[in-house]
């Protein structure tokens, strides 16, 4: 279903295990600071919610998402953290460099998953205007920093299941 017809941060809390012995990581894009910084609320609320302890979050910025990757690899690298949350906002312009940045940054995080064997999550929106943005960072559509968390705990909770 599209976003534009749901609330990203509407879950069963049911179907969440709990955080309270996962470690996490969250790289966040300084580039359009108002909205990655509701995404990292969210995110944080989110994880706290479900029983994370605030010891077992790490919380970091670059510069913007093209960034996010490289950032993302340096938290997978640290041995004390399980998953690493990727927070970023992308809107399109007038110019391609909208698809260059998405399509990068999406392949990074999954590279960065796959070399690391971590759930490394992409919440990184790529909406077409400002409006939609803060729509989906806490306004009608919900906050996907809430879905990212909820996302990496789930991730989680299917590696543990499954070892």
């Amino acid at each position: 279903m599209a976003s534009s017809l749901k609330n990203l941060s509407v879950h069963d809390a049911s179907k969440v295990p709990s955080a309270k012995k996962m470690r996490f990581g969250i790289v966040v894009s300084e580039w359009n600071e108002e909205i990655t910084e509701a995404l990292a609320d969210g995110c944080m609320h989110a994880l706290l919610e479900h029983g994370a302890l605030a010891k077992n979050i790490i919380k970091t910025y670059v510069p913007g998402s093209f960034e996010l990757s490289l950032g993302a690899q340096w938290m997978a690298e640290n041995k004390d953290i399980d998953a690493v949350i990727c927070l970023g906002c992308v809107i399109q312009g007038e110019t391609r460099h909208f698809d260059f940045i998405c399509d990068a940054v999406a392949n990074g995080i999954t590279a960065v998953s796959m070399k690391y064997n971590k759930p490394v999550i992409f919440g990184v929106l790529t909406p077409n205007t400002q409006k939609q943005a803060y729509e989906r960072s806490g306004g009608k559509h919900g906050n996907k920093g809430v879905e990212a968390a909820i996302t990496a705990i789930k991730m989680l909770g299917l590696q543990a299941e499954l070892a």
